[in-house]
């Protein structure tokens, strides 16, 4: 699979930058103007595989397996780079902001020194996103944030992901355009950064549910034959947060989410036979607790229809050749422990992703029978905080991603790197 990602997360590393702070300057109007981020570098090694009578690059596969993927990079993780800048306010007692979330990786796509000229039609310099840009305005009632940003769905899936701040599987290194997978494919679908307005409840209770309406996405299948593109009503994506600290500290942990998923997008092509609109759905949910002694275990899982199972709607595994809808699920299962009052912190997760053939797409039917069944990866992190803002990563990944024709594709790979947060 080609790596056209991904992956920001402003949330993140604010959440787990462990209390980098970045900078604050004030105004004599009363906003406060903060920049923040990270900027990361990984040493990365692959060595995919492939066993099967034909070949492994089925659709849907998250481990690409040509001569050129046994490979050597340094690059951006699974978190890009991130410059943050922000803007708050406060006018006629309500809280308001801006943000602005640039996500730089370091490599050059192709591997194209200074990824100028030779013959690839590429701009000088790396890949930059812009993955966020938004308003914020709230009060006591509540917040509501118009922009683009990360989506609901699937959101705590993600940011609980310890690969957020590791490698996880590299998707393929030989293009190197984007950043690496962590457990995006293997254990939930990537929730993407869009167009957006939400409404989230206030913030200090140990509930909060979050509700928005999103720019509506097109789906296709693998071969283009279903033009799913007229979106005459906006996604509508839902998420339920309950956090409790049980103990004196916020290391005593316990947190309940759920999220839901529900739109509507229409076929163009009318009169060919193929459905004339598809509803795509989905759940998802977990749970994270920490015990406030350097434990900290985390659960997820998703069921959907419509949806994909690496990308969100733009795999080509989200509907077969006619239009029926693909159901997927799965689900991401990890522990990590740092002792106290020590810099070490140990991780190891697994994740699987399942995709469920139509009836279109079975050997007797078609002969789409190389699509993906499972994706799965395995991946165990030594983390060690040099300080505050500093931590050095190594990390292992085995991952597997086998077809419904019985090929399958294993991948070892191994990635040292720093992270730095601000």
């Amino acid at each position: 699979m080609k790596r056209t990602l991904l992956l920001s997360l402003a949330l993140v590393l604010a959440a787990a930058s462990a209390s980098a702070q970045g900078i604050t300057m004030g105004a004599m109007n009363g906003w406060m103007f903060s920049f923040s981020g990270n900027v990361n570098a990984f040493l990365t090694y692959t060595d995919p595989k492939c066993s099967g009578s034909t070949t492994c690059n089925f659709e849907g596969s998250l481990i690409p397996v040509g001569t050129e993927e046994k490979v050597v990079r340094i690059q951006t993780g699974l978190a890009p780079a991130f410059a943050i800048f922000e803007a708050k306010g406060k006018e006629g007692g309500i809280d308001l902001g801006v943000h602005f979330g640039f996500a730089p990786e370091i490599q050059s796509p192709l591997r194209v020194h200074d990824n100028c000229g030779g013959g690839f039609g590429l701009q000088c310099g790396t890949q930059i996103d812009m993955r966020e840009v938004y308003l914020t305005a709230g009060g006591s009632w509540g917040q509501i944030l118009a922009g683009r940003a990360l989506g609901v769905y699937q959101k705590q899936n993600l940011l609980t992901d310890m690969t957020v701040f590791g490698v996880g599987l590299t998707g393929g290194g030989a293009a190197g355009v984007g950043t690496t997978l962590g457990h995006i494919g293997t254990g939930y679908t990537y929730p993407n950064f869009n167009a957006q307005m939400t409404y989230s409840t206030a913030g200090n209770k140990p509930g909060q549910l979050t509700i928005g309406l999103f720019d509506p996405s097109i789906i296709n299948d693998a071969t283009g034959q279903c033009c799913f593109y007229v979106t005459q009503s906006p996604r509508l994506e839902a998420e339920y947060t309950y956090t409790k600290h049980s103990g004196k500290g916020s290391a005593d942990k316990l947190m309940l989410y759920v999220s839901g998923l529900l739109a509507n997008v229409k076929n163009v092509n009318t009169g060919t036979g193929i459905k004339s609109s598809v509803t795509p759905w989905g759940i998802a949910g977990g749970v994270e607790w920490a015990n406030g002694g350097g434990l900290q275990l985390d659960g997820s899982f998703f069921y959907q229809g419509g949806v994909g199972s690496t990308l969100m709607f733009t795999d080509g595994l989200a509907i077969d050749n006619t239009g029926e809808l693909r159901t997927s699920y799965g689900y991401l299962l990890q522990a990590q422990f740092q002792p106290k009052e020590s810099k070490w912190l140990f991780g190891l997760s697994y994740g699987l992703n399942h995709l469920s053939q139509t009836t279109d797409d079975k050997p007797a039917n078609s002969n789409v029978d190389y699509i993906m069944k499972d994706n799965s990866s395995i991946v165990g992190a030594i983390t060690y905080k040099y300080t505050k803002s500093l931590r050095a990563v190594l990390e292992y990944t085995y991952g597997s991603s086998e077809a419904y024709n019985n090929n399958k594709a294993t991948s070892s790979g191994v990635a040292a790197g720093l992270m730095l947060f601000f």
